[in-house]
């Protein structure tokens, strides 16, 4: 059994500058790198580097941007054979500002990312059958997100969802083909209509996602840690302290350690413990998918902090 990504892919352009500017300012950056990213992309990578089999499904554009993604792609063992080249649209970028203090802002253009439909469904149903969880973003359209999730969940097939870039007008289908929800604090905000903030807060927004379907949540409050809630209990897992370098992709890395886990059969919270280290080792390095650790990395940062899954 393996896992299966289906979202989106980008070349990540990114800019380093002492602060983000404030609106109509003009800064003087320090540095510029075009590195491969994408929600779905980075989440694929995460899981290839645990040595979990992965396929990605989703579309980049005949340009160099789109054959650099698939090459990384390819480099990390991640299957590439149900990614469209699309002939008449760009590939998907993602404009990233980085201050000193590793906060960003970023702009996604969707390109080729935009017009995932029914041939991306029809080929990623030709894999649902190998398939132990479909992890989903929201970087492609609504509709072909709903139509992946009900696809997998007819299949028999654990969806992960991380509901990001935040919005608030998931369809109520949706949430019931849903396994697992991992939404950050400003994500469950957006989610529920209400601030989202620590513990309390994030027991509260997860009854309200249980009660439309939702079986398995796990919210992200950053320092604070990882609360989960599922049909029967509710738990914090702490969050590993690390000097931060780089935040950009610590999401796609809490999610591909969440699936690497549950696919090697690990316990939701071995799970989730593993996810959480995965997403703190990746903060300490700069980038989307090159700082997005090894299994042997993840191996000795647990040794390190004397923990066995």
């Amino acid at each position: 059994m393996n896992a299966i990504v289906f979202g989106s892919l980008n070349m990540d352009l990114v800019a380093r500058a002492p602060r983000l500017p404030t609106p109509g300012e003009t800064l003087i950056g320090n540095s510029f790198e075009t590195i491969p990213g994408g929600k779905g992309a980075n989440q694929a990578v995460a899981i290839a580097r645990l040595k979990i089999p992965v396929e990605m499904v989703g579309r980049v554009g005949s340009d160099l941007f789109g054959q650099q993604l698939l090459d990384g792609l390819k480099s990390d063992r991640v299957g590439c054979d149900r990614v469209l080249i699309d002939d008449d649209i760009h590939s998907g970028v993602a404009i990233i500002t980085v201050d000193a203090a590793s906060e960003n802002e970023i702009i996604v253009i969707p390109g080729a990312n935009g017009r995932v439909g029914k041939p991306d469904l029809s080929r990623l149903q030709t894999l649902l059958p190998q398939a132990k969880v479909l992890l989903l973003q929201l970087e492609i359209p609504l509709d072909a997100v709903t139509e992946a999730a009900q696809l997998a969940k007819q299949a028999g097939v654990s969806v992960i969802l991380d509901p990001a870039p935040a919005r608030s007008d998931l369809p109520a289908h949706l949430f019931s083909a849903i396994a697992i929800i991992t939404p950050n604090q400003v994500e469950a905000s957006q989610l529920v209509g209400f601030s989202v903030h620590d513990q309390a807060s994030a027991h509260q927004a997860a009854n309200v996602l249980h009660d439309r379907g939702v079986k398995t949540v796990i919210i992200k409050l950053g320092s604070a840690g990882a609360f989960c809630s599922t049909e029967t209990e509710s738990f914090l897992i702490p969050a590993f302290s690390v000097n931060a370098i780089d935040t950009v992709a610590a999401g796609d890395a809490f999610n591909g350690g969440l699936a690497a886990g549950l696919v090697a059969g690990l316990s939701l919270k071995q799970s989730i413990t593993q996810a959480s280290a995965v997403a703190a080792l990746s903060v300490t390095k700069p980038g989307a998918q090159p700082s997005l650790p090894t299994r042997e990395a993840l191996t000795q940062f647990l040794k390190e902090h004397s923990i066995t899954l």
